[in-house]
């Protein structure tokens, strides 16, 4: 790790059009890794990923989408979003923590499918 590398937060966002494991696998593995590409990181930079899901999520971990993908040596952990009237259906949230040499502000947070609207100030 070079003196410029920092620990960084990383946020990211997709929804499901079903409650499906299949479904929730791909989407999952899909922001995972435009997260990791866009940020032009590797396993090796990860710390940590905490996942969320809303409550109409049940068909399976969020996290173990992640292992099948080949995230196996990063520690994971599932939780639930708040239940909050008016919120996006179906969403996972994704906070990566992770070492890298980029600045906040040079971190690209990655929103995808309806959670686009989550972050409408950030580029696609």
């Amino acid at each position: 790790m070079s003196a410029e590398t920092r620990v960084r937060g990383l946020r990211g966002a997709t929804t499901l059009e079903v409650d499906e494991r299949e479904h929730l696998f791909a989407r999952t593995q899909e922001l995972v890794a435009a997260m990791l590409e866009r940020n032009e990181l590797t396993e090796d930079d990860l710390i940590s990923i905490v996942f969320t899901a809303t409550d109409d999520v049940h068909s399976a971990y969020p996290a173990e989408a992640a292992r099948v993908a080949g995230i196996t040596h990063v520690p994971l952990l599932c939780t639930r979003e708040l239940d909050i009237e008016g919120g996006i259906e179906r969403c996972i949230r994704i906070l990566v923590h992770a070492y890298t040499p980029r600045t906040a502000r040079e971190l690209r947070h990655v929103y995808l499918h309806d959670a686009r609207q989550l972050r409408t100030d950030l580029p696609e």
